[in-house]
């Protein structure tokens, strides 16, 4: 299937697949969104598409898929609602948590046992704390990924021999 056919297949699709959005979303803007999103997500995969077969359920099933990743993504949301009549609207806290002295002295110490560990253990932990992954790591610091995974793992048993008083 040449582009400008897989072009007006989709786009000969475009109404079936509204309708389809919103008997699953209730909603107009939402099942705008999700058309977009599939059509987006089916002209990026255009070439998964296996020529002579049914491209009317290969486009649906790419709008359910996404339809339920994002139900799923929105129900892990945690709100917290107050017992008003108002549903809608958010409690926010009341009480406000701010550290104790005995929390800043113990992040202070975990802070100087992290920059206690020698560089090739320090670096890559530090930049697994900042959020990178194991592969972004041992792409920037050009080392094998499983040298990465055991300076990580070696890393956090030194720390955690020695913040034994801070264990649970």
């Amino acid at each position: 299937m040449t582009q400008i056919q897989f072009n007006t297949a989709l786009l000969g699709l475009q109404d079936k697949l509204l309708y389809y959005a919103l008997y699953l979303t209730s909603d107009q803007e939402k099942a705008q969104d999700l058309l977009q999103e599939t059509f987006l997500k089916a002209l990026m995969y255009r070439q998964k598409f296996i020529p002579n077969t049914n491209f009317k359920a290969w486009i649906y099933t790419i709008m359910k898929n996404t339809f339920i990743n994002s139900y799923r993504r929105n129900t892990k949301i945690k709100n917290t609602f107050d017992g008003t009549s108002n549903d809608f609207q958010l409690k926010f806290q009341t009480d406000k948590n701010y550290p104790s002295p005995e929390s800043i002295y113990s992040s202070k110490e975990i802070l100087k046992c992290i920059n206690a560990l020698g560089t090739d253990y320090k670096v890559p932990f530090n930049m697994f704390l900042d959020g990178y992954k194991y592969k972004e790591i041992a792409d920037d610091l050009n080392l094998p990924l499983g040298t990465i995974k055991s300076r990580i793992f070696f890393a956090r048993k030194k720390l955690e021999g020695s913040l034994k008083e801070y264990a649970y």
